[in-house]
């Protein structure tokens, strides 16, 4: 059996997303910023009349801040029953991989807050960090964030 993924960049790694939790790839456009938001909340957008709110995955995953460039992209996806942009530096392809190339977390790792990893995929001559969009932002961020957004 095969996955399909979305697969973007962070800091120079690479992170795939299921394609069924995508909803669209659209540009950079600007962000109208939310008073009281969490620090990696970067606002909301209106996403063909839907107010969308954006993370900034660098920032959920404290990594350093990066200027937005002209491959700086807002992933829509679904989180839960929420729709949800992040950013990211740029999103590289769309790829199929066999059950068999993932492989699970390493155990050294897991000892860190990772429960949004769900694996680690080995193609040829890279890996791709697999992540669990669900986890990705607990309960209660996603509950801030929609009280937040519709302030």
């Amino acid at each position: 059996m095969e996955q399909q993924l979305v697969v973007f960049e962070l800091a120079g790694e690479n992170y795939g997303i299921d394609i069924s939790s995508v909803e669209g790839i659209i540009k950079m456009q600007p962000i109208t910023k939310m008073p009281q938001a969490p620090t990696f909340v970067e606002g909301i957008i209106n996403l063909r009349g839907v107010v969308v709110p954006v993370i900034d995955l660098r920032k959920r995953f404290s990594m350093p801040p990066l200027e937005h460039s002209a491959d700086t992209r807002i992933v829509n996806v679904f989180m839960g029953k929420a729709k949800i942009g992040m950013i990211v530096d740029g999103v590289s392809e769309v790829l199929r991989i066999p059950e068999e190339a993932i492989e699970p977390t390493p155990a050294m790792i897991s000892t860190v807050n990772t429960s949004f990893i769900r694996g680690i995929a080995k193609l040829d001559n890279r890996l791709v960090t697999l992540l669990d969009l669900d986890k990705i932002l607990s309960a209660e961020e996603q509950a801030l964030i929609s009280r937040t957004t519709q302030a």
